[in-house]
């Protein structure tokens, strides 16, 4: 019997990493787009690329339901204020 092929139902170990960085990066010494090279070795656009389409997934929601809210809440907290500011330059 051949397995019917569905949605993906688990994260993968660089997703589940991301999520743990997000719960505690502010305890690092170091910066932000510093400690993402050190720990995933890639660099913050490419680090931001994945954390947005993790926070979009229902798996990374399922799995820490309280961190995936508040990282799209402040997403999209920083839209509505770049929306604002392009607003106000063409006013000008």
């Amino acid at each position: 019997m051949e397995q019917e092929v569905g949605p993906r139902t688990r994260l993968t170990e660089t997703e589940l990493g991301v999520l743990e960085f997000e719960r505690g990066w502010w305890a690092l010494p170091m910066a932000k787009e510093q400690a993402i090279r050190e720990t995933f070795g890639i660099s913050g656009p490419q680090y931001y690329q994945i954390l947005n389409a993790l926070i979009d997934s229902r798996e990374a929601l399922e799995a820490d339901p309280l961190l995936v809210k508040r990282l799209r809440r402040m997403r999209a907290q920083r839209r509505e204020q770049r929306y604002i500011q392009n607003r106000r330059v063409d006013a000008r």
